[in-house]
């Protein structure tokens, strides 16, 4: 009969989640290892990075202009409401993009596209023997199918980050162009004039770690998967589930600590 102890349930809970969180980092750090040893597939990681970069550019860019169209109408509003005029439009709706609603929201969307892809593309390897298969040939499945991941997501997430705060920026002019009459060089300059550079460093920074959690978190999920297509289901779900919450809740951690050393506090 099994235990109803609530204490031994959530101790059962926690060993399981830990063991799964160590063979994830043990993963990556294999993953780490074998890219340092040449050669690196190339035309893999090239390939890799247009599923992951090149056909994302639709999402990213919808999701990123109508974030910065609504967070100029908010501010907009609000300091007309406050104020009398929409003062620090420009500063307001780029500072949110460049330090937060850029980076989580790209995170928060490639988390769905792209580490749902790689979690099911591995799955179904790895559900169909494919992976057992690399073995025996003699090709090593991390470096073969990890690795180029790796490298595509750690290079294509923060370029995705930085497109979307491009699109978000500009999104927030046409708000503060055709919603608040604000003429275009006042809005552009007080970017240029008052933007400083660690806030861009800022969302670098969480770029690369949501990139490194979204590529984790979907080759573990993958290369772990079990049980026929439902399995693959299963664990493409739980993939996005996961990264997504790592997500929300690394960007609260990362923002304490930035802002604790400095970065991204002007």
């Amino acid at each position: 009969m099994a235990s109803k102890n609530p204490l031994e349930l959530l101790g059962k809970n926690v060993l399981i989640i830990a063991n799964h969180v160590g063979e994830a980092i043990k993963l990556f750090v294999q993953s780490v290892q074998y890219a340092l040893i040449p050669p690196l597939e190339i035309n893999n990681i090239m390939k890799q990075m247009v599923e992951i970069g090149i056909k994302s550019l639709s999402v990213i860019s919808l999701s990123a202009l109508f974030t910065g169209m609504v967070f100029a109408f908010q501010i907009g509003y609000v300091s007309t409401l406050w104020l009398g005029s929409p003062s620090f439009l420009g500063l307001g709706t780029t500072l949110a993009i460049l330090k937060e609603m850029g980076p989580v929201i790209s995170g928060l969307i490639l988390s769905g596209r792209v580490g749902a892809q790689i979690t099911a593309e591995l799955g179904t390897m790895r559900v169909t023997e494919q992976i057992d298969a690399l073995y025996t040939l003699g090709t090593n499945p991390v470096k073969y199918l990890y690795v180029p991941r790796m490298v595509a997501c750690m290079i294509s997430v923060p370029l995705l980050a930085i497109y979307a705060d491009v699109i978000g920026t500009f999104g927030g002019f046409l708000i503060a162009l055709q919603k608040f009459n604000i003429p275009p060089p006042v809005y552009w300059d007080e970017i240029v004039n008052m933007i400083k550079m660690d806030a861009v460093w800022h969302g670098l920074i969480k770029d690369v770690f949501f990139g490194l959690i979204i590529v984790i978190v979907s080759c573990y999920k993958g290369l772990t998967c079990r049980g026929g297509a439902e399995g693959v289901g299963k664990a493409t779900t739980s993939a996005v589930v996961v990264s997504m919450l790592l997500i929300l809740a690394s960007d609260f951690l990362l923002t304490t600590f930035l802002m604790m050393i400095g970065i991204g506090t002007g």
